[in-house]
């Protein structure tokens, strides 16, 4: 999982090398979406905080304190952000199609890094990846490709783990 987000966000360094964090840098409108699906299930965990970092710095090659002025630049897109649109808009002009579906990938990894899928979750996936242009099938197979680099299974089916709130269904 690691080595999928840092060739993803390797892929965004050209260009973008000088560190400055602005709300327009490609690597602050990831990071925002990532906090995004991050705080779905009203936690970030340390496992997801633990696994972005990590990507961040062996793939933009930021010291400690660049990491953490990056993290802190995407928490603050994300906590101003009203919606997903003013990420997902501009990174689908950004991102060829391939790029959106490896960002789509890279985020069902996050929401796995925990060893828990929740249901919020599900949904800002499914919004994410509705606006990034990603097809359901495609987000249907990145979830259980990044179910199955966890080690869970990805759907509802017999012997599959249960969604955090679907529980209470049962």
């Amino acid at each position: 999982m690691l080595e999928r987000l840092n060739t993803f966000f390797q892929s965004f360094i050209a260009g973008e090398q000088d560190n400055e964090f602005d709300g327009n840098d490609t690597r602050v409108l990831i990071v925002a979406l990532c906090f995004q699906v991050m705080e779905a299930d009203g936690t970030i965990s340390a496992a997801e905080r633990k696994s972005l970092k990590k990507s961040i710095k062996d793939h933009y090659d930021l010291d400690r304190s660049k990491i953490e002025a990056l993290l802190e630049a995407g928490q603050q897109a994300e906590s101003e952000a009203v919606d997903y649109y003013r990420f997902t808009s501009e990174l689908k002009r950004r991102l060829d199609e391939n790029q959106r579906l490896e960002l789509v990938s890279v985020l069902w990894d996050i929401v796995y890094a925990d060893g828990m899928r929740n249901e919020m979750e599900d949904h800002i996936l499914w919004r994410v990846a509705d606006l990034l242009g990603v097809s359901d099938r495609d987000r249907i197979l990145a979830r259980q490709k990044a179910a199955e680099r966890a080690g869970q299974k990805a759907d509802g089916q017999a012997g599959d783990e249960q969604v955090a709130g679907d529980a209470d269904a049962s």
